[in-house]
C-alpha cells in the first residue's frame, strides 16, 4: 500500500484513538507507516485526567520523534458525539467527557492544529481509504469493542450529520425490550449493549452460570474472570459454549446490519474492533447469515461484509489520515 502523493510520505502527524478502556497513539507518516507507538489505560480516568493524558502522550511522542521530521498536526478520535462547528465533545457514553471544547483546548496546549472526530468515523476513513474498503466509495464501519463504534463514508467522504454527531450506529435499537444500554445512553437494547465485547462478556457469564459443568462454568468456578475474550479463546478450540456465546452476539450484530444495509445500501460493511478481531467468523458468520436471510434485495447482495484490515490500529491510523487531509491539506489516496 502506497499513496499517490509522495510528499505526504515525508511528513508526520500524531494519530490518537481514545477508547473506553485504552488510548492508542502513534507518530504516523503519509504512507501510514507508524514510527513510534504509545498505549495507555483510559478506563476509570476523570475528564481532567483524560485531557492531561492526551497532552502527555503527544508530548512524549514528539520527544521520541525528534525534530528532523517534525510532527505537524494531531488527529484525535474519541468515542463521543462531536459538534464539528465548535470542536466540542458533547457527550461520551463510555468516558466521562461532556461539553468539552477539546479542539480549542488541545490547540492551545499543544501548539499544533487539531483534527477531531468520533472514533468510529476515523476508523471508517482508514478502512475506506487504505484498508478493507479501498476502491469503494460507500462504506460503513462497525467497531466491536467496549462499546460499538460506527462510521459512515458516503461518496468517499465522512458522513457526520447536521452538527457532526451522527453515525452513532452503536445506538440503533436491535431489541426493543432489551437491557438498558451501558454508560450514559438511556436507551434499551442498543446494538452496543447486545453485540459489543462487553455484551459477549455478559453472555459468557450467563452461560457459565447456567452450565456450571461447561468450560465457561469451570472458568467461572475457578475465580478467573469470564469475558468475551474467554469465550473467543474457547470457541477457537471448538467449545460449544464459547461458540454459542459468540453466535448470540452475532445474531444481534446481524439485526443491526439488516437495518444499516437497508438504510444506506453500502458497497461494504467493515467489521472491526478488538472484540471482532478475537471472535472472528464466530461473530461475523452468524451476522452475515442474518443479513442474507432478512435484508432487502438488492441491498443484501451488494453489501460485502468484510473484516477490518487494520484491527485495533484502525482508529489511530484513521485519526492520522484525518489530520493529513484536514490540517495539512494532503489529499491522501490509496493506489
Amino acid at each position: 500500500m502506497r499513496l499517490m502523493n509522495a510528499t505526504a510520505a515525508r511528513r508526520r502527524v500524531i494519530g490518537i484513538d481514545l477508547g473506553g478502556t485504552k488510548l492508542a497513539a502513534g507518530v504516523v507518516s503519509g504512507d501510514l507507516s507508524v514510527h513510534h507507538r504509545i498505549q495507555r489505560p483510559s478506563a476509570g480516568v476523570s475528564q481532567e485526567d483524560l485531557l492531561k493524558l492526551i497532552v502527555d502522550v503527544v508530548t512524549e511522542l514528539r520527544e521520541q520523534n525528534g525534530d528532523e521530521v517534525p510532527v505537524e498536526a494531531v488527529g484525535l478520535g474519541i468515542p463521543s458525539l462531536i459538534d464539528q462547528k465548535t470542536g466540542t465533545a458533547v457527550v461520551s457514553v463510555n468516558l466521562p467527557i461532556a461539553n468539552v471544547p477539546i479542539r480549542d483546548l488541545m490547540t492551545e496546549q499543544l501548539g499544533l492544529p487539531i483534527a477531531l472526530d468520533n472514533d468510529g468515523n476515523v476508523a471508517a476513513l482508514a478502512e475506506q481509504r487504505f484498508g478493507a474498503g479501498r476502491g469503494k466509495r460507500d462504506v460503513i464501519l462497525i467497531g466491536l469493542g467496549t462499546g460499538v463504534a460506527g462510521g459512515i463514508i458516503i461518496d468517499g467522504k465522512i458522513f457526520r450529520g447536521s452538527r457532526g454527531s451522527g453515525a452513532e450506529l452503536g445506538h440503533i435499537t436491535v431489541l426493543t425490550d432489551g437491557p438498558r444500554c451501558q454508560g450514559n445512553c438511556p436507551n434499551l437494547g442498543c446494538l452496543e449493549t447486545m453485540a459489543s465485547g462487553t455484551a459477549m462478556g455478559r453472555y459468557a457469564n450467563e452461560y457459565a452460570q447456567e452450565h456450571p459443568d461447561s468450560a465457561l462454568g469451570q472458568e467461572l468456578a475457578s475465580g478467573r474472570p469470564v469475558t468475551g475474550a474467554t469465550a473467543s479463546e474457547l470457541a477457537h478450540k471448538g467449545d460449544e459454549g464459547g461458540i454459542a456465546v459468540l453466535a448470540k452476539a452475532g445474531h444481534y450484530l446481524g439485526a443491526g446490519l439488516v437495518g444499516i444495509s437497508n438504510a444506506f445500501n453500502p458497497e461494504a460493511i467493515v467489521i472491526g474492533g478488538g472484540a471482532a478481531a478475537g471472535a472472528g467468523d464466530f461473530v461475523v458468520g452468524p451476522a452475515r447469515d442474518h443479513l442474507a436471510k432478512y435484508g432487502l434485495t438488492p441491498n443484501k447482495e451488494i453489501a460485502e461484509i468484510l473484516p477490518a484490515e487494520f484491527g485495533p490500529e484502525a482508529g489511530m491510523l484513521g485519526a492520522a489520515a484525518m489530520a493529513f487531509v484536514e490540517c495539512l491539506d494532503e489529499p491522501l489516496e490509496s493506489v
